[in-house]
């Protein structure tokens, strides 16, 4: 019997939601044997911090240890975790428990909408509760099985989405993302608070693009502003996780659909740190 619906007329899988191809499933069966130990949360009140840049190098630290590491991708109108790891129009494929993930090259389990446009380009035109119940099905209707950590990658803001996952989720903690500008900085502190009035752990603040190294001297620029993280944290009462660069060949690999093969010191020290705060 091959990965998909037992029922399924086709042979050769599908790239639709099991729930919507017509052929008609068990419920109860959907994600019976997931167990996702730790459900951490990427958040950014504002877009183009590098919120799902810092999502990929999350997950990427983890599984080079040995970890089994999944991805949600919950940006549903603007998905790019298929992107990064360089995984496009793979045939998701569904058994009775539920789809199955399409995975990276070093096995990191991925589920987002790009998988199922035809054009990875296609714009999602959903209002909010449509936004949210895609988020839903990809949360109990995909086959996880094991994992160690889960990692899901909001979109910007505190709108529908980051709602459904803060109230749906079993999620362990929030790691949020910011780059050096006031306004961003302005902006993630509606996030903090967010998160504050939910009653929901944060782990930290990562001050994304704090900085640029010169290539031909080594001197730290601060390109987008001073550095900020280390203080807005302490006024908002959280944790400086610590401070991502901005990397010219890092942004290269990614849009190369390569994000597994950075390395970076810098966010190994904040992926240990995360782990440590974990329950």
């Amino acid at each position: 019997m091959s990965e998909q619906c037992k029922t399924c007329p086709s042979s050769e899988g599908c790239n639709q939601d099991p729930s919507q191809c017509g052929v008609e499933q068990d419920k109860s069966l959907l994600g019976a044997f997931n167990n996702v130990r730790n459900v951490i949360v990427v958040m950014s009140g504002k877009g183009g911090v590098g919120k799902s840049s810092v999502t990929a190098l999350l997950a990427s630290s983890l599984v080079k240890q040995g970890k089994a590491v999944g991805v949600l991708d919950a940006d549903i109108t603007g998905p790019s975790q298929p992107k990064a790891f360089g995984i496009n129009k793979p045939k998701v494929m569904a058994s009775e428990y539920g789809m199955l993930p399409p995975e990276s090259k070093l096995g990191i389990k991925i589920m987002s909408i790009n998988f199922f446009l035809p054009n990875e380009d296609d714009p999602v035109i959903w209002r909010g509760p449509l936004l949210a119940g895609a988020v839903n099905q990809f949360w109990g209707e995909v086959d996880w099985r094991e994992l160690d950590y889960m990692i899901v990658d909001l979109p910007p803001g505190t709108g529908d989405v980051p709602l459904t996952v803060m109230q749906s989720l079993p999620v362990k903690g929030i790691v949020i993302v910011s780059s050096p500008q006031d306004l961003a900085f302005m902006v993630v502190k509606k996030t903090i608070k967010m998160a504050q009035k939910m009653d929901i752990p944060i782990l930290g603040l990562v001050e994304n693009m704090s900085y640029a190294v010169c290539p031909h001297c080594n001197e730290k620029l601060e390109i987008f502003g001073k550095s900020q993280g280390e203080k807005v944290a302490g006024e908002t009462g959280i944790d400086f996780l610590g401070a991502l660069p901005w990397d010219a060949p890092f942004n290269e690999l990614l849009d190369q659909g390569n994000v597994e093969d950075y390395e970076s010191e810098d966010m190994q020290k904040i992926v240990a740190i995360i782990v440590e705060k974990l329950p």
